[in-house]
C-alpha cells in the first residue's frame, strides 16, 4: 500500500512540474505578446503581413490562420500546439456561454419578481384606499369620531382626490392641453 501510495506520489510531482513548466511558458508567451505593439490587419490581400518574428510559434500559427495566410513552407506547425490553444479558446468561450446564460436567466427572474412585487404593491394600495373608505364610513356614524393617525391622513388625500370629479376632469384637461401643444411650445412650458 505504501508503495502504491509513493508512485502516485511521484506522479503526481512530476505532472505538477511539467504544468508549472508549461504554465511559465504560456505566462512568457503572453508577456511576449502584450509587450508588442498591437497586431495591424493588412489592408489588402497583396499587403505586407506584418513582422511576427518575436511571436512564438502557436501563437504565429494561430495569427497566420487567422489572416488566411498560409503557413510559410519552412514553418512546421506541430498539431498539438494549435489544438492546445483551440482547445484552451474554445473552453474559455463555452464558460463565458454559460456565465452568460446563467446571468440572463436570473435578469429573467429578477424581472418577474420586480413585475410581480410591482403589482402586489399596486393592489395593496388599491386595497388600503378601500379600507380607508369602510374608515370613513363607520366614523359618519353618530358617536363614532375617532381619532385619525397617520395611516388614515396619508390616505384620506388619495381618497379624496379619487372622489373629487372637478381635479380628475381638471387633470384630465392639462393632460389633454399637455399633449396638444407643439414640441416647442412643450419646451417653453418646462423652462
Amino acid at each position: 500500500r505504501c508503495a502504491e501510495l509513493q508512485i502516485q506520489l511521484t506522479e503526481a510531482v512530476s505532472t505538477m512540474a511539467g504544468q508549472k513548466e508549461l504554465i511559465a511558458k504560456l505566462e512568457q508567451d503572453l508577456s511576449t505578446i502584450q509587450a508588442l505593439p498591437t497586431i495591424h490587419r493588412p489592408d489588402a490581400e497583396g499587403a505586407a503581413m506584418p513582422s511576427l518574428e518575436k511571436i512564438p510559434e502557436p501563437i504565429k500559427e494561430a495569427t497566420a490562420l487567422f489572416y488566411g495566410h498560409p503557413p510559410s513552407p519552412g514553418t512546421s506547425f506541430p498539431e498539438g500546439q494549435v489544438d492546445s490553444l483551440l482547445s484552451i479558446i474554445s473552453s474559455q468561450r463555452e464558460r463565458f456561454r454559460a456565465r452568460n446564460q446563467e446571468l440572463e436567466g436570473e435578469n429573467r427572474m429578477m424581472q418577474h419578481t420586480v413585475h410581480a412585487l410591482q403589482s402586489e404593491l399596486d393592489n395593496l394600495r388599491a386595497d388600503n384606499i378601500k379600507l380607508y373608505e369602510k374608515i370613513k364610513f363607520l366614523q359618519s356614524y353618530p358617536g363614532r369620531g375617532g381619532s385619525r393617525d397617520d395611516t388614515e391622513q396619508r390616505y384620506s388625500s388619495q381618497y379624496e382626490e379619487r372622489l373629487d370629479p372637478f381635479s380628475s376632469f381638471s387633470r384630465k384637461e392639462r393632460q389633454r392641453k399637455y399633449l396638444s401643444l407643439s414640441p416647442w411650445d412643450k419646451a417653453t412650458l418646462s423652462m
